[in-house]
């Protein structure tokens, strides 16, 4: 038989525990359901410079524990468990995971995104043996070896940055002639004697022999391809939104972000969405944790003005 609440937070990253943060202290009936326990990305994320109230920076982890504690101590209540389907149309809506199936009267979405692949040969044949999404949990691997990152935005810089501390160089391979990170890590990049960065390149093969050796990189101005021996590749060129499991539930758009207004409302009434999984610009903590903020704010008076 089902189980019924007044609201289910699906996700647990800061949107999804600011969200269980207010709806708790709301006194509402809230469930979150999170295949990793709570916590999202900040598990992988190294270190965390710009969240308010942290002028020396915080690690993800240690974010996501004080998140975690500060949003159970007012009753949200946190399932292991991962949402296979989403029927938003009936009321209430129904979740199914493969331990059964939940109703809620009211849901918010805030699964965040999900790592882009390069889509080259070798990726999936050595991922867990040399190619990487996450250098917080694998950057240790690669003690005095030779390791590449491949992209030029805020987490390739960051997560390389966090990789010299291991490794013995990290080659930086970005198909434009100039990063996009934000300044400060430019210039903790360019300062850092094991960083090396590898211009207008793009990665056309991903070599090895049990594990990784090697890549095939290519200038995309002269077309040359060479060879760069190396024993490890952490890949950050983007994100995707955790959006699969929906199945047309509420409308996305052809990226695959939730379509939300002003309000935060998806398609259907009584389902909202916060954080990265709807906001392909910002995509920072501390916005997800704002944007969820504002839609327990807006489930909690959906679910006083609505007569069950």
């Amino acid at each position: 038989m089902a189980v019924s609440h007044e609201l289910v937070i699906i996700g647990g990253g800061p949107a999804g525990l600011t969200a269980g943060l207010y709806a708790g202290r709301a006194r509402l009936d809230v469930i979150m359901l999170d295949p990793t326990g709570g916590g999202g990305y900040l598990n992988y994320t190294e270190s965390i410079e710009n969240y308010p109230g942290f002028p020396d920076g915080v690690a993800g982890p240690d974010l996501a524990e004080l998140l975690i504690l500060h949003a159970t101590k007012f009753g949200l209540k946190i399932k292991t468990e991962e949402v296979t389907e989403l029927v938003a149309a009936e009321n209430p809506k129904r979740l199914k995971t493969p331990s059964g199936e939940l109703r809620a009267k009211a849901v918010i979405i805030t699964t965040g995104s999900k790592p882009m692949k390069l889509g080259v040969p070798g990726e999936e044949e050595y991922v867990g043996r040399g190619v990487s999404y996450c250098a917080t949990c694998d950057a240790a691997f690669f003690n005095d070896q030779n390791v590449a990152v491949v992209g030029g935005g805020n987490a390739a810089i960051d997560e390389g940055l966090a990789i010299t501390r291991h490794a013995r160089k990290v080659f930086v391979i970005h198909r434009r002639n100039t990063l996009r990170a934000e300044k400060v890590l430019q210039e903790r990049a360019f300062a850092n004697e094991k960083m090396h960065f590898i211009w207008n390149t793009v990665v056309d093969r991903i070599h090895g022999d049990g594990k990784v050796t090697g890549l095939s990189i290519r200038n995309i101005e002269t077309g040359e391809i060479s060879e760069l021996e190396i024993d490890g590749v952490f890949i950050f060129i983007g994100t995707r939104p955790t959006t699969e499991f929906l199945r047309g539930a509420v409308k996305t758009d052809e990226r695959g972000y939730i379509v939300t207004g002003r309000s935060l409302e998806t398609s259907v009434k009584g389902v909202w969405a916060a954080g990265d999984v709807q906001d392909p610009v910002y995509r920072q903590a501390i916005t997800a944790a704002g944007q969820g903020a504002a839609a327990a704010i807006l489930a909690e008076k959906y679910l006083q003005q609505m007569k069950w």
